[in-house]
């Protein structure tokens, strides 16, 4: 319950590094996760130094095109922004991990009922593995956070890491430089009933 309490979104990080033996415990417990059907959709893909520059490159582009074209999600541009800054973020961590649903398509392309169903419970089983590695890394004494923004640049993302599947999204990694306060969360009695 402590490392529940106490992660937070961390946003500001040291430049100290963080060791293979920890990224490697991270994972660890990202992969004792329960998973749907036990498939184990996940793989997780550690940028550090100079490869986590060109992938960050290559999503920085990416962002720009989508600014000018709005081509892939229009009617999320207003989100855009966000997206920029998150990649601030993204660049002074130390650790990047992109997650990839082993199982999962572009979310650009039409799938069936069937399958659809799959990926959401594939991604609720990667999501579990998320926070799992969120909790490990707090009780480690390193912060987090938890990537979407990734979206904005999916394609040419998915085409610089190389890897078959659905990308989902990221982690990023490091000792924090900030200490920032709980946020509000709905109260128990709004969230929960007893039928």
């Amino acid at each position: 319950m402590e490392a529940i309490k106490s992660r937070r979104s961390i946003r500001k990080y040291t430049d100290k590094a963080v060791s293979r033996d920890m990224i490697e415990d991270i994972v660890s417990g990202a992969i004792l996760s329960p998973s749907a059907k036990n498939r184990q959709p996940w793989k997780f893909i550690v940028y550090t130094d100079t490869k986590k520059n060109e992938i960050l490159d290559v999503m920085e582009q990416a962002l720009v095109k989508e600014k000018e074209t709005h081509a892939l999600l229009p009617e999320s541009s207003g989100g855009l922004a966000d997206a920029f800054n998150t990649l601030k973020i993204m660049r002074q961590a130390p650790v990047l991990f992109m997650i990839m649903n082993t199982n999962g398509q572009s979310p650009f392309e039409a799938i069936s009922t069937d399958d659809r169903i799959t990926e959401i419970c594939d991604t609720l089983s990667i999501g579990a593995s998320i926070e799992n590695m969120l909790l490990r890394a707090t009780e480690l004494g390193l912060g987090t956070l938890w990537i979407a923004n990734t979206c904005f640049a999916y394609t040419d993302l998915v085409s610089a890491i190389g890897e078959a599947g659905q990308l989902v999204g990221a982690v990023s990694l490091g000792y924090a430089d900030e200490a920032p306060a709980a946020r509000p969360r709905k109260k128990l009695e709004d969230v929960l009933e007893f039928r």
